[in-house]
């Protein structure tokens, strides 16, 4: 195992961009997996295989390439590593940032399932608020720790696993028709 993380580490040095969007991508495909099978108990023969892509693909271009992105800029606009900078870059992703990505997700991940703009719209109406509610439940103490203790390479890797049991339920309650 620890020969693994060695080769992890190795990779995201010299590819940082890179790897950080790949596990993401990863691990929000192992979160629509756990989603289908934990969660909503299809069984492999149900499994839905093309809402794993999507869900995979939603890591790939859409959070991946974002939230590493932010982590870049929170550094620059907020530079420091000490327990109050971590308070402030919490509160600027928790009050600035986390409301739009969750509805961007929201929104990709409904147009990918071929919903209407109507649809689209009623959906947000229905969940977004809910899909808020639970962002604030689990995300500001992650992020003031990943803030204070990790630095930027590893924030998207340690945040996207924590994040399995989120994906589970983000992909659960994307797919929630």
């Amino acid at each position: 195992m620890s020969g693994l993380w060695r080769s992890y580490q190795i990779l995201l040095f010299k590819h940082p961009w890179k790897v950080q969007i790949l596990t993401t991508g990863t691990l929000m495909g192992v979160g629509d997996v756990i989603s289908q099978q934990a969660v909503e108990k299809k069984g492999w023969t149900n499994h839905d295989m093309g809402r794993t892509v999507k869900m995979t693909g939603i890591g790939l271009f859409y959070v991946g390439p974002i939230i590493g992105g932010w982590y870049k800029i929170l550094d620059q606009l907020i530079p420091g590593a000490t327990k109050t900078v971590a308070l402030k870059k919490m509160l600027f992703d928790q009050i600035g940032f986390a409301p739009c990505f969750l509805g961007g997700f929201l929104c990709i991940s409904s147009a990918l399932n071929g919903l209407s703009t109507d649809q689209i719209w009623n959906k947000l109406k229905r969940d977004y608020t809910d899909t808020l509610i639970a962002n604030y439940y689990i995300w500001p103490s992650v992020q003031i720790a990943n803030f204070y203790f990790i630095p930027l390479n590893y924030r998207l890797a340690v945040v996207q696993c924590v994040a399995i049991a989120w994906n589970s339920y983000l992909s659960w309650k994307a797919n929630k028709m």
